[in-house]
């Protein structure tokens, strides 16, 4: 379903895959960013990066369940961090990678930004999954 490819000429990522092919014909779902909010619209985490990734990585798995899909087919990831300091997206990088999400491994961008759409936040994840 999900064909995962690491380059042998380029650089061997940590643990993602240069490429994913996805054949036609498949169900693809893609998820709107994932936020570090809470059931009822709190935010969750403030001022802390890995929580918010942590929150951020259970409503991802809410959305994929609600389309019939989980981590495991996951395609490829934006990961969006509000920092400029390479070890706070590496913090954030590893609690992706821990969360099962990087299972496979999916194609995935980390960014750094200067800013996200809800006040505190810190993480977003969009997403694109088959649905098998």
């Amino acid at each position: 379903m999900i064909r995962r490819t690491v380059v042998p000429s380029l650089f061997s990522p940590p643990v993602y895959a240069h490429a994913s092919v996805v054949e036609a014909g498949t169900k693809l779902a893609f998820l709107a960013g994932s936020v570090p909010l809470d059931a009822d619209g709190k935010l969750v985490g403030e001022g802390d990066p890995v929580r918010q990734a942590e929150q951020v990585l259970a409503n991802l798995g809410e959305q994929l369940r609600s389309v019939g899909s989980d981590f495991e087919h996951v395609a490829y990831t934006d990961v969006y961090v509000v920092s400029s300091e390479p070890a706070v997206l590496s913090a954030v990088w590893d609690v992706v990678e821990a969360s099962g999400l990087s299972i496979g491994p999916h194609s995935s961008t980390l960014l750094g930004v200067a800013c996200l759409g809800y006040t505190g936040q810190l993480v977003e994840i969009t997403a694109t999954a088959v649905v098998p």
